[in-house]
């Protein structure tokens, strides 16, 4: 298989995380491509060029992580990090979604903030930053433990380092002991320690 990255997308991260949680890494090629750049690969396999991207085992592309995970998940060995009994399998999956949105609001921050500065709009800045703060606080009230492992505590672990490394100046930790926490924990996995951005 093939997984289309660039190394500080937090959305690739989460992917890697998993197929090394489920012992997949052996199976996997990791290519670094440039998405702005239209890499060709990619676009031969992603008609958006977006980045992750798997070729999976039967030749045909998987885009979009919490997809590109599911079968990772499913493919992999160990516990599932999904839960397949419906209760369950919700509450990993509003996890997981809290934590996709805060990544989403900062992604839209960095983007912006990319912008020659006369053409920056203030307000969507401001917007997007409260987004995912209100985030981030409703992470910190779910209370992720990073000792149930799921793709909800990953992809939690996940927004709490990207965007601690995107957005130093966002003061993180006021008010979310929890998260703080999660991310200490999650971070001194090898999963977390091989797939850092920078």
């Amino acid at each position: 298989m093939k997984l289309y990255i660039t190394v500080p997308s937090p959305f690739a991260r989460k992917c890697r995380i998993v197929a090394r949680e489920k012992g997949l890494i052996d199976r996997i090629e990791e290519i670094v491509v440039d998405p702005y750049a239209n890499a060709p690969e990619l676009l031969a396999s992603n008609p958006v060029v977006q980045v992750p991207t798997l070729i999976a085992e039967d030749g045909l592309p998987v885009s979009d992580s919490p997809v590109i995970c599911d079968y990772l998940d499913v493919l992999g060995s160990g516990p599932r990090l999904l839960p397949t009994d419906g209760a369950e399998r919700l509450r990993v999956r509003r996890l997981e979604t809290l934590g996709n949105q805060a990544l989403e609001m900062g992604v839209k921050l960095v983007l912006e903030k990319r912008r020659p500065e006369s053409e920056q709009s203030p307000s969507w800045i401001g917007r997007w930053t409260e987004n995912m703060g209100r985030a981030l606080d409703a992470l910190e009230a779910a209370r992720p433990d990073p000792a149930r492992l799921d793709i909800g505590v990953i992809t939690a672990g996940v927004a709490v380092t990207w965007i601690g490394f995107r957005h130093p100046d966002f003061d993180l930790a006021a008010g979310r002991p929890g998260l703080v926490t999660l991310q200490a924990a999650l971070e001194a996995r090898p999963s977390f320690g091989a797939t850092r951005p920078g």
